[in-house]
């Protein structure tokens, strides 16, 4: 077997994956009573690539809480992962927008079927540094575009999640996806992160400047579940919990008071939530 490393370069996609992999190696070490991911550092090994930036920038306070939000959300989602199987033991796990994220295979039992979907060019690179298990399949696909669906067994059940991901979308491309899913898969569950306007606005504010966009309004935020989604999903179930404190109070030695603190700002100002949907049986 080769040892030879996956050189990453500059402005590429490859460098857009990477980034957050580093993230979630360096949140398993500052915050390992949250969150630990050792997949991350072994895909990691593979790479050449100049950590220099990153690392430099490891200690700034701002930084630390970006990556216990990180944490906190990878926790969360694995949390919603692992009570879905407890109730359904060979359900299928479907990764949106996986990048070279590997929350459902750290959180399946052993008789799920995993499926992990990207854009090609994503899924290319993944195949490349995550060769897929015999229970795995990597789907390279446009979320939009529904064909995909046909690829997924949900016969003994099927959970779907989405980490960081619907932000980036238009709130009718999140409404004609969503409604699309819930049709298809009755019984299944979709869980995902997601924020305020005003969150949203702080969030995606350089991507949306590099892009040129002007109207923000356009992209999927959540202020109110009963408005912002429950109105167009009348055949499912929404709910939704704190993000940064919904499923853990923080009370840890690596969590700062001023960062609870801001923890609960979040949760509250922000109204960063993890929403579940269930999708009704017919």
């Amino acid at each position: 077997m080769s040892n030879e490393k996956m050189h990453i370069e500059s402005n590429t996609v490859q460098e857009t994956l990477v980034i957050p992999l580093w993230g979630r190696k360096y949140c398993s070490e500052i915050y390992p009573e949250i969150y630990q991911d050792q997949t991350a550092k072994k895909i990691m090994e593979k790479l050449d690539y100049d950590f220099s930036t990153l690392e430099a920038k490891k200690n700034n306070t701002m930084f630390r809480f970006g990556y216990l939000e990180a944490a906190a959300r990878y926790t969360d989602l694995g949390t919603e992962i692992r009570a879905y199987v407890k109730s359904h033991p060979a359900a299928a796990i479907v990764n949106l927008g996986c990048g070279l994220d590997c929350t459902a295979e750290n959180n399946a039992g052993d008789a799920c079927k995993i499926y992990n979907i990207d854009r090609p060019d994503v899924i290319e690179v993944r195949n490349k540094l995550i060769p897929p298990a015999a229970n795995t399949t990597n789907i390279g696909s446009d979320l939009n575009d529904t064909k995909w669906f046909e690829e997924i067994d949900d016969s003994n059940g099927v959970i779907f999640f989405a980490a960081g991901v619907f932000y980036y979308f238009l709130s009718d491309e999140v409404k004609k996806l969503f409604t699309a899913m819930a049709k298809r898969f009755p019984g299944g569950r979709l869980v995902f992160d997601t924020a305020n306007k005003s969150a949203v606005k702080m969030m995606l504010k350089t991507w949306v400047k590099t892009a040129g966009i002007t109207d923000i309004s356009k992209y999927f935020y959540v202020n109110d579940l009963s408005t912002d989604l429950q109105v167009w999903l009348p055949d499912t179930k929404v709910s939704a919990k704190g993000y940064m404190l919904g499923y853990h109070d923080l009370k840890i030695p690596s969590v700062s008071g001023f960062f609870r603190l801001l923890a609960k700002i979040g949760d509250g100002f922000m109204k960063m939530r993890i929403v579940r949907i269930d999708f009704n049986k017919n």
